[in-house]
């Protein structure tokens, strides 16, 4: 079935699950561009503003205002709350195949490679800017080859391609001749601390950074600021140490992005807690990240 590809090819066809899509102006990639949301992640930050592209296969989704019994024929829904026990052991899941209704939605809907590039071609009087299209995720390398096949359509037509990416995926550097502008987080220079927060390593992060800088002519290293994990005056010099070793040329910058809870009420609404505790980064920390850098020959930016 289409809606159980995952980003997998099936017969002659490549699928993606996109759990959001729309454009912004050089948030995401240079000049304005047409962002697609990639579903699946592999790691579980916390901090996540978009919890709800972490799950490969989506998830259920509600909206307080029309959350009603109405809205789950198997009586999932009571007292304005969804029983997420009923729907685990659903199979059909009625409320979101059959039913018209606004209370509980899928996360993502699956399209095909073929349908992505001709909205990706039909939107192409929108690039303006330098602008063109952007896979962000979620995590991109969880649907790698049909993200790899996306690449490919859209460098054939000769619409500019950006990917925001994690980094962690053993085979990225194959994504290099593919992409003309490459974002990729680092959330921690030091493996064990970035094991306890993400759930992974950062060996393979940390791996294409090296590769992907070494190869590629246009590098934007992002690096979330979050208290308590890596905001902390020593771990300015941890990252200036990761860096001037790892980064390959001048061509490749860093970015320090300030720590918000934007995502605080999607966790509500996937059915998850918001276990980040309360805190703030430090006024001039970005700041004071940045001198750090700077003083050590790497370049920082702030888009």
């Amino acid at each position: 079935m289409v809606a159980e590809t995952g980003g997998r090819v099936t017969g002659e066809e490549k699928y993606l699950k996109i759990f959001q899509k729309g454009f912004n102006y050089s948030q995401d990639g240079m000049g304005n561009r047409l962002i697609l949301h990639l579903q699946g992640c592999n790691m579980r930050c916390p901090w996540c503003s978009n919890p709800e592209g972490m799950p490969p296969d989506g998830v259920l989704m509600t909206e307080k205002e029309w959350l009603d019994e109405s809205c789950c024929p198997k009586g999932a829904v009571r007292d304005g709350k969804l029983d997420r026990s009923v729907c685990g052991t659903c199979e059909g899941r009625e409320c979101v195949r059959e039913r018209r209704q606004k209370g509980i939605r899928l996360s993502c809907q699956v399209c095909s490679v073929e349908e992505l590039a001709e909205e990706c071609i039909r939107s192409k009087p929108m690039f303006f800017g330098g602008g063109g299209v952007t896979l962000t995720g979620g995590e991109i390398g969880m649907q790698f080859e049909a993200a790899k096949e996306l690449l490919r359509r859209l460098g054939e037509v000769s619409i500019h391609r950006a990917i925001e990416s994690n980094g962690s995926h053993p085979q990225m550097e194959e994504l290099v001749p593919l992409v003309d502008q490459w974002i990729m987080d680092v959330k921690h220079y030091d493996d064990e601390v970035h094991k306890k927060w993400t759930g992974i390593s950062n060996r393979h992060t940390i791996e294409n950074l090296e590769k992907v800088s070494a190869a590629h002519q246009d590098v934007l290293i992002r690096v979330p600021l979050i208290p308590g994990f890596n905001d902390a005056l020593e771990d300015a010099e941890g990252f200036a140490g990761l860096f001037e070793e790892k980064i390959k040329g001048t061509h490749t910058k860093v970015e320090f992005l300030i720590y918000h809870e934007f995502g605080r009420g999607k966790w509500e609404q996937c059915g998850k807690s918001y276990l980040m505790p309360a805190g703030r980064i430090a006024p001039g920390r970005a700041e004071y990240f940045e001198k750090i850098l700077t003083s050590r020959g790497i370049t920082c930016v702030r888009t």
